[in-house]
């Protein structure tokens, strides 16, 4: 401290002034909207000695034209600006008065932006009932050109106080928020999402939730594809429930798609129902075949509502045996079109060929379909008296 006081005594007056005040900008950081205008004013301390005739301005570095200034007085030079532009920067395009070697006497930031209009798409999820995320979409074009706040806001439907979720800066998707803890169940929560800058605030709809109405969950695990015997147009898939979800009554519903290796088109199977394996029927032969899943937990705790899909599971692959070009399918023999007139044909021919016989199987139905493969007879060669 008593060295600080001892240079403030040998540091000449004038200096300490030049360092400290030697011009001042008016307004200072204004905030404007875009395509209005702007005159600011430059006023030198009269400790300086200069002419205001003399100074320059620029904007982010750029010389501004002295047609756009005006000596107001000896000591103060205004610059006007018309149809101002959204700001090149979310901190403020940088203002400046120079002296005329370049000197910078002194700056302004101008925030020339847009208010924000209400998002909107807000969509929430929660992973086994343990959390609540929430994104949502800009409204509008978007860009407001100045830095705005975006705050998801929620409380308890019928009582409680509005809280905020604390939004990570580090976070991938700029629009989206997390609650880690401290969830409620079987009461609705109302949600919403407020976007703020310097020139106003909008809310978006508000959202009532469930958390049980959205709940969410990993993708299957351990998800396999495999060759149905010889059947050149079958794959079975096989896959093991997530097991986050184990101690949570619940029935979950899977859906698959399936794509060829050098297609990027996914076909999708709905039905394949609350089950851990599914048939995949109608494939082409001498093919690979990328196969994903995806999980909807629903009746969490009783709910009557589905919950939403989990992301799919990482691609599992299997080829099919070659053979002749078959149409495409679906899943489950029990369910498909094909399978199921396929069977009628196997259990007519069972009736007629195989009286009393009692070990009927998938498996039976298979040695049968791969014989019927083998000897080159095709659906049509089958006699209709076997459809009965």
């Amino acid at each position: 401290m008593l060295s600080f006081l001892f240079l403030l005594l040998i540091i000449p007056h004038h200096t300490l002034l030049s360092s400290v005040y030697e011009a001042s900008i008016a307004p200072q950081d204004p905030v404007l909207t875009i395509g209005s205008s702007l005159t600011a004013s430059c006023t030198l301390s009269p400790e300086l000695g200069l002419l205001s005739s003399t100074l320059y301005w620029t904007l982010n570095g750029a010389a501004l034209p002295s047609s756009t200034y005006s000596v107001v007085a000896p000591d103060t030079l205004s610059i006007t600006l018309h149809r101002l532009n959204g700001s090149r920067q979310q901190s403020g395009d940088n203002l400046v008065c120079h002296r005329s070697n370049g000197h910078v006497l002194a700056g302004s930031c101008l925030y020339v932006g847009m208010p924000p209009e209400k998002p909107v798409n807000l969509t929430c999820w929660s992973r086994n009932t343990k959390d609540l995320t929430c994104k949502w979409s800009p409204g509008g074009q978007g860009e407001t050109h100045i830095r705005t706040k975006y705050t998801l806001k929620y409380k308890l439907r019928w009582y409680g106080t509005e809280k905020e979720c604390e939004s990570d800066s580090a976070a991938k998707q700029r629009y989206s928020c997390s609650i880690p803890r401290n969830l409620a169940l079987f009461t609705p929560y109302e949600i919403w999402v407020q976007a703020a800058n310097q020139l106003g605030a909008a809310n978006s709809d508000v959202t009532v939730l469930d958390i049980l109405d959205v709940v969410t969950t990993d993708p299957p695990a351990d998800v396999q594809v495999s060759r149905v015997g010889d059947l050149e147009d079958q794959l079975t898939v096989r896959w093991t429930s997530p097991p986050e979800l184990k101690d949570i009554l619940f029935k979950a519903k899977y859906q698959i798609r399936y794509r060829l290796e050098d297609s990027s088109e996914w076909k999708v199977v709905d039905d394949a129902g609350n089950q851990t394996s599914c048939r995949l029927a109608g494939l082409q032969p001498r093919t690979v075949y990328f196969v994903q899943m995806r999980c909807n937990p629903i009746g969490i705790f009783g709910s009557r509502k589905a919950g939403t899909w989990s992301n799919w599971s990482h691609p599992a692959a299997a080829s099919t045996p070659s053979s002749e070009r078959l149409q495409s399918g679906s899943c489950d023999a029990l369910q498909n079109s094909t399978l199921r007139r396929e069977l009628k044909q196997f259990f007519g021919w069972l009736r007629k060929h195989a009286y009393g016989y009692s070990g009927i199987s998938i498996k039976l139905y298979d040695q049968w379909r791969a014989w019927l493969q083998k000897t080159r007879t095709t659906h049509n060669q089958i006699p209709q008296d076997y459809n009965s």
